[in-house]
């Protein structure tokens, strides 16, 4: 599917305005919430997860700590640990950080859960200044396009070094057919003015699968697993093997 051209500045997304009227923003987070669920986010990011996890030498007793890096509403957040929990034999301790006290607030009060193998939480972090805490795995979704190439290159050497075995995203492709279905998909799926705008935003500044793969080697990354997934997103994973 043919690329957009790329945009030479990345415009502040309406959502991440902390002026933001409390209401609209929490219609935005359902919108979110509702596309991650048609997206198939949690279980694409999830099986990732398990499957950096099955293949390092982590025994079965040991804990897990996942950190979802911006994790906004914490719909996700949970998501993938009662996934994990599920999967894993290990017990899964799954903490959410946002720079937004507003979106943290809003995680805990819906989605702090502590069943079976899972536990999950939440903290504010400003994720692009502040030194990450040390986990087994990192992961984050739609965050990146959010940064520049700069950031987004600082971004993945922080991962890389907070995660002990590696980390994974997944994040938005950069083509008429994502943007295509950025407006089919804010219109159907949520009556939230904000999504409606940011959705389509979101697409033009994301990148191409090429565009990933260069933001690794300037981070000096070497052999990210980088792959084209439902709904035109990139699916990455990276480990230290």
């Amino acid at each position: 599917m043919s690329a957009l051209p790329p945009l030479v500045t990345r415009p502040l997304e309406i959502m991440d305005d902390p002026s933001l009227d409390s209401e609209q923003h929490h219609q935005a987070l359902h919108a979110l919430a509702r596309i991650h669920i048609i997206s198939r986010t949690a279980s694409q990011v999830a099986q990732s997860i398990a499957t950096l996890i099955r293949s390092s030498s982590l025994s079965d007793d040991a804990p897990l700590r996942v950190l979802d890096i911006a994790c906004g509403g914490g719909d996700l957040t949970a998501a993938v640990a009662t996934i994990l929990g599920k999967k894993l034999p290990q017990q899964v301790e799954c903490i959410g950080l946002d720079i937004s006290d507003r979106a943290i607030d809003w995680a805990r009060s819906k989605h702090t859960v502590s069943t079976g193998n899972a536990r999950v939480s939440f903290q504010s972090c400003d994720v692009l200044r502040d030194k990450l805490p040390t986990c087994t795995v990192s992961f984050h979704s739609l965050f990146l396009h959010h940064l520049n190439d700069t950031e987004a290159v600082t971004q993945l050497q922080s991962m890389a070094a907070a995660s002990n075995i590696g980390f994974v995203f997944s994040d938005l492709l950069r083509t008429r057919l994502g943007l295509f279905f950025a407006y089919v998909g804010t219109t159907v799926l949520t009556s939230s003015a904000v999504a409606r705008i940011d959705g389509p935003l979101s697409v033009k500044a994301a990148r191409t699968l090429k565009e990933y793969r260069l933001l690794f080697q300037t981070a000096c990354l070497q052999s990210p697993d980088i792959r084209h997934a439902w709904p035109e997103r990139a699916l990455v994973n990276w480990s230290h093997r």
